[in-house]
């Protein structure tokens, strides 16, 4: 068969799988929200990582799997009185599941003011491309299963 009948788009399918894997939120939050979409031939996921050291951020591909993690500390301070801490802390990950048709060995990814921006480019082979058809005045040969179907040119 030529076609792959998917029935989620790829938002869809990480949204799915973020309910599965996000780690340190309550329900229906994330403590790492994100978005993602297509820009030309690359596909972005930008996640919001406000108050994170740089260096804690570790974004590894094993296989079609894409995992971001990334840490949040609390204030040092042991004489603080807390009036409120809402803010998440801790460790954070979220994991995706990249489709074939993206090209991982390309991946970059890049953090400034607090938002992590992962681009994914879309592999060669699932770009699409023109196929030059050829011709002739001589009549078409089509083999299919045990028959022979021979098509006549048009006049």
């Amino acid at each position: 068969m030529l076609l792959n009948y998917e029935p989620f788009s790829a938002a869809d399918a990480f949204r799915l799988l973020d309910r599965f894997t996000a780690q340190g939120s309550a329900p229906g939050r994330t403590a790492m929200p994100m978005d993602v979409y297509r820009l030309g031939d690359d596909v972005i996921a930008t996640f919001d990582l406000p108050g994170v050291d740089p260096g804690s951020i570790d974004v590894t591909v094993e296989g079609n799997a894409l995992t971001v993690r990334a840490e949040r500390t609390a204030l040092a301070d042991e004489n603080a009185d807390w009036i409120a801490a809402e803010r998440p802390r801790g460790t954070y990950q979220r994991r995706l599941m990249l489709g074939r048709d993206l090209d991982p060995e390309r991946l970059t990814a890049g953090y400034r003011d607090g938002v992590l921006t992962v681009t994914l480019p879309i592999a060669e082979r699932a770009k699409p491309r023109r196929v030059s058809v050829d011709h002739s005045d001589a009549p078409a040969e089509v083999h299919g299963g045990d028959r022979q179907v021979i098509e006549a040119p048009a006049h």
